[in-house]
């Protein structure tokens, strides 16, 4: 063997072993990440499992989901999302909405309330990374499992989330906001309140900015109550919100940014998981019905067995759908331009709408299914309480403002050439 061959040799069993290293830190990083899935899920299952017990009064009461906070708080699941170098868990936006997807099997209202304060953290957490302050938060977030609510909503605008009539007035480093927030979901159990405002009393009213706020920054005076058809226990009543801090509470990065990369996707794809969780547990009523009135007849499917069919294809559709958004997000989150694109948003807009439809649709073909078994609110078959929940979907989140929004883009985009793109 001459020293050139000796020497092609010893690189070649270099590459091997670096290769084989690299499919072993491969190998370990796959089931560390198998491991931590299926931990959070275990935690989860927990959760869910207290949210269910608790959902009919929940609903009947229409109260907050004490206990079933009080458990995410015991198992820490309202951090998961903050990196973990700031005490998080550093989880994906797919694993936030698998949890949003098993709370809503278990009780809707958790499951909103889960949705709403991740996406909030979601903001915090990819806009104020220059920001010490709101870093100071997230730590503070894992280490005490704060709740934050979400203040978007104002006065006659209404659902306009890209408009604020309030302004943040400024004294020296000192902030004050003044507003009229006709829904603040779980506004008085939070711990503390992430808001949109005016950025200064002459900007204009699209030129917006989003605060945080903790408890000890605000009042709240009632405005409206909340005794509603469904989500009843989101508790989304209207307050004015009278709140001051310091200047640097404010995210250092304009909101229509933060709205497009950010607030709007990761709300879209969270309420969405919670929609199909709530229209899974229909279809699983709707196929436990069907069950045993086949094993009353003998093994004879009943005639609304065929409903069951069209819930379960509406319901492959919607989780069909959540996934590709999810691919969608999880592709471009790196690029803020891709994220700003109107194709992006078009599709993130039309995810809201199509998911929120396509739930409503399952959960009325379960209701078919079962039928006056369903229709009941007094048996083991009721959809009752599913039904009216899911039906908040399409309407406390207008999709007719959704449309109307998106009107100017779908005149600008054009047919796909192909299937694929």
């Amino acid at each position: 063997m001459n020293a050139r061959t000796a020497t092609v040799l010893e690189v070649d069993k270099d590459v091997q072993a670096a290769r084989s290293a690299a499919r072993g830190i491969l190998t370990a990083a796959t089931n560390l990440h198998a491991a931590n899935a299926a931990d959070l899920m275990a935690r989860t299952e927990k959760i869910a499992a207290v949210a269910a017990a608790h959902a009919a009064a929940v609903d009947g009461e229409s109260r907050f989901p004490n206990d079933a906070i009080a458990a995410a708080r015991a198992e820490r699941l309202l951090g998961i999302a903050v990196p973990r170098e700031l005490g998080g868990e550093g989880a994906g936006i797919a694993d936030v909405v698998d949890v949003c997807y098993a709370l809503g099997r278990a009780c809707a209202s958790t499951a909103m309330i889960y949705a709403m304060h991740q996406t909030k953290v979601a903001c915090l957490v990819r806009h104020g990374r220059t920001s010490a302050w709101h870093q100071l938060l997230l730590r503070r977030l894992c280490n005490e499992q704060l709740l934050l609510a979400s203040s978007t909503t104002e006065g006659q605008a209404g659902g306009d989330v890209r408009n604020s009539t309030a302004p943040i007035e400024r004294d020296g480093s000192r902030i004050t906001l003044q507003r009229q927030a006709t829904v603040i979901s779980y506004g008085k159990e939070a711990d503390g309140v992430v808001t949109t405002a005016r950025r200064s009393p002459d900007a204009a009213s699209t030129d917006q900015v989003l605060v945080a706020f903790l408890k000890q920054d605000y009042t709240l005076e009632p405005l409206v109550g909340w005794d509603a058809f469904g989500m009843r226990g989101t508790c989304s009543e209207g307050f004015k919100l009278i709140a001051s801090g310091a200047s640097e509470q404010i995210l250092p990065v304009s909101y229509d940014k933060i709205h497009a990369q950010t607030m709007m996707p990761v709300a879209h794809l969270a309420w969405s998981g919670a929609w199909t969780g709530i229209a899974t547990a229909a279809v699983d009523r709707a196929r436990a019905f069907v069950r045993k009135a086949a094993q009353r007849s003998g093994g004879a499917l009943p005639p609304a067995a065929a409903h069951l069919t069209r819930a379960t294809a509406s319901l492959r559709t919607l989780r069909s759908l959540i996934c590709t958004a999810l691919q969608s997000f999880e592709a471009a989150s790196a690029d803020p331009s891709t994220l700003e694109s109107v194709d992006f948003q078009t599709g993130m807009n039309l995810l809201k709408v199509n998911a929120s439809e396509l739930a409503v649709a399952t959960v009325m073909s379960a209701m078919q299914t079962c039928g006056l078994s369903g229709y009941r609110n007094d048996g083991e078959f009721s959809l009752g309480r599913h039904l009216r929940d899911i039906l908040s979907a399409p309407i406390m989140i207008s999709n007719d403002r959704i449309l109307a929004n998106i009107a100017a883009a779908s005149l600008l985009s054009g047919a796909p050439n192909s299937l694929s793109d």
